[in-house]
């Protein structure tokens, strides 16, 4: 398997030179050159296997270019008993044909966290192949960063610079970033929102030589390993939810840089029977209006709502741009004519991809009434991004079709919105009393890439 640029200007790479590319040198982001499938056979051979297994299974489609036992062996390290919950990812049955899937019983509590564990295993052992070195550079609009950081903590070859947007991110997000100290750790605050951060992190992976002298990776999901990852709990969530061969499932997703939803349209090109994948947004609805009506209108970032899910306040979304390569029919010059205009206007449906996507948008009054309208039904607590997913996936509720509700966060990390919605207070494990009150260690920046690009020399290993 050979991983390519969607805007063809680069050699192709294998799954392992991926993992430390990140970006392509030519602007574009990584695939695969197809798609490997599963048969229904395949896919029922699965059942009744534990994540772990059906990680492998996965996985081992993606990567040619590592013996089976060790990518066996970086699997369960990552998902190790110590670091999650004993199913991984469980998947609850809230009633008939609604089905929740937990993500959130990692280290940070997020949904990143099931990605970028193992993105932290890959990259020793692509680092350890080379004996090289790697300066990640990342942005965050909540759950990236402390799940990265964390991930990466202690990891000798490994140091990382995370962006994120000043004041755009719950207390409890920031405190779980900046508090970490250690030397090889760089929280970076900058003065504009998470697309601002997000064009900071292109613009520098984008100059080829800044990323090569300097060892650049990255570990938002531009980075190839990041979208296999979460292929993987889609996958699992289909085999959790149905109960024989060919019986299709909904999956909804909480929709901001769009990696969730690029994953789950992987998951289906592999032959996962999805029916429909559900795009949730909140206010900043540029997918929701694309979806809708085949314009995409990327906004300037004065233009973005700060929200109760601050997670998903983007106006510009990277992954996007795998699924429209798809769409175009993998033909680079089309994807580059398309992104050179900066909007366009063109429907899936002609393009003979409508029908696999619904879309739907929720405001922060109706992401209150839907937490409480969860707890009260079902007696379950989900955070703000998962109620914009929850109120959207309802809409398009079908009796003979279960729906499963990617969920993305604890609702712990929204103590704010949550008391506001059912005045409920959580019960933190010890390792996070008192995360708000420890000393936190940033540097603060303008929105200036030179400013950033001069702190990475200064610090890179």
């Amino acid at each position: 398997m050979r991983y390519f640029s969607t805007r063809g200007g680069a050699p192709s790479i294998t799954f392992g030179e991926a993992v430390l590319a990140g970006l392509a040198p030519d602007g574009g982001l990584y695939v695969p050159e197809s798609y490997p499938q599963f048969g229904p056979a395949e896919l029922a051979s699965l059942r009744g296997k534990d994540y772990r297994r059906v990680a492998f299974a996965v996985l081992r489609r993606f990567v040619g270019d590592m013996p089976g036992d060790k990518l066996q062996g970086i699997i369960f390290d990552a998902y190790n008993d110590t670091a999650f919950s004993p199913e991984i990812v469980p998947v609850q049955r809230l009633e008939d044909n609604l089905w929740l899937m937990n993500l959130s019983t990692g280290p940070t509590l997020a949904f990143k966290d099931v990605a970028l564990r193992l993105l932290g295993c890959l990259t020793d052992y692509e680092l350890g192949k080379v004996g090289g070195k790697l300066n990640i550079l990342g942005a965050t609009s909540g759950d990236t960063g402390s799940a990265a950081e964390h991930a990466m903590l202690g990891r000798k070859n490994v140091n990382v610079f995370m962006l994120s947007p000043k004041g755009r991110m719950s207390a409890f997000q920031r405190a779980q970033m900046y508090s970490i100290k250690d030397p090889r750790i760089h929280n970076l605050v900058i003065d504009g929102n998470f697309d601002v951060c997000q064009k900071i992190v292109k613009d520098l992976m984008a100059d080829a030589k800044f990323k090569a002298d300097y060892s650049i990776g990255a570990v938002n999901s531009i980075n190839w390993a990041r979208i296999a990852a979460q292929v993987v709990y889609h996958v699992w969530g289909y085999l959790q939810a149905t109960k024989s061969a060919g019986q299709k499932i909904d999956i909804a997703v909480p929709s901001g840089n769009f990696g969730n939803a690029i994953s789950a349209h992987v998951a289906r090109s592999m032959g996962v029977p999805i029916r429909r994948i559900v795009i949730a947004t909140n206010e900043n609805d540029v997918l929701n209006e694309y979806f809708c009506t085949g314009l995409y209108r990327p906004r300037g970032s004065d233009e973005v709502h700060e929200t109760t899910s601050p997670s998903m306040d983007i106006a510009s979304a990277s992954n996007f741009e795998r699924l429209m390569f798809d769409a175009v029919g993998r033909d680079p010059q089309t994807l580059r004519d398309l992104w050179g205009t900066g909007s366009f206007n063109l429907k899936l449906d002609d393009l003979g991809f409508g029908a696999g996507f619904r879309s739907g948008s929720a405001n922060q009054a109706e992401v209150i009434e839907t937490i409480r309208f969860t707890f009260d039904k079902w007696g379950r607590v989900i955070d703000p991004h998962t109620a914009v997913a929850m109120k959207v996936g309802l809409d398009y509720l079908s009796a003979d079709v279960p729906l499963v509700i990617a969920e993305t966060a604890s609702p712990m990390k929204f103590e704010n919105t949550m008391s506001k919605a059912i005045g409920v207070r959580f019960f933190r494990p010890s390792r996070f009393e008192g995360l708000e009150k420890r000393r936190q260690h940033t540097v603060e920046f303008a929105a200036d890439a030179a400013l950033v690009r001069a702190f990475i020399e200064e610090y890179a290993i």
